[in-house]
């Protein structure tokens, strides 16, 4: 499986969380969020301007900013 970005993800895409590459309040935050490796996650879609995108997480719709994104590498599932 390809490993990439969570911001470069595009809408519909799926995948893994293979890391979380961020410590401090930030990194707490995000794995608080339930984001933490071993994670399917599904891009719901991207703002207008890319900022932020939503993400299916266990069952939720939840948004990051581009910023927090950039910390998370994700395992994507090839479609074939």
């Amino acid at each position: 499986m390809p490993k990439i970005n969570l911001r470069k993800m595009q809408k519909d895409q799926t995948g893994t969380i293979n890391a979380v590459k961020v410590s401090g309040e930030l990194g707490r935050r995000i794995r608080e969020m339930g984001l933490v490796p071993g994670t399917k996650i599904t891009i719901q879609g991207h703002a207008p301007l890319y900022d932020p995108i939503a993400l299916r997480v266990m069952g939720s719709i939840l948004t990051l900013r581009n910023n927090e994104a950039d910390y998370i590498v994700v395992d994507v599932v090839d479609e074939e």
